[in-house]
């Protein structure tokens, strides 16, 4: 099992457009085979960093899970809509395995 966690740099104008985006990701990502734990956006501290973070089994399961997502038609206009609107600056992507905790 690994984890996947994606730091998003935002625009601090356009927070909202995150948390619809994260909305929409909420189903879709379920829906294409990984298990989400959440979305996160900014609350106290700075205004321009969100998370998002999944679990997954493999890099491999990654690999499929990213090919239905490209052909899921809610995550098509989610990424259209990011694009569209523009409110992500910047994302990077983590994985970590976990080694201690409830998920480990």
């Amino acid at each position: 099992m690994i984890t996947c966690f994606i730091r998003y740099e935002l625009d601090p104008f356009k927070v909202e457009e995150f948390e619809r985006d994260a909305a929409v990701w909420g189903e879709a990502i379920p829906a294409c085979g990984a298990d989400l734990i959440g979305y996160f956006a900014p609350h106290e501290g700075s205004a321009t960093v969100g998370y998002g973070v999944y679990t997954i089994e493999s890099l491999a399961a990654y690999e499929a899970y990213r090919a239905r997502l490209r052909e899921h038609a809610a995550a098509r206009d989610n990424f259209a809509f990011a694009k569209a609107e523009q409110f992500i600056r910047r994302e990077d992507r983590l994985f970590l395995r976990p080694i201690a905790g409830p998920r480990a």
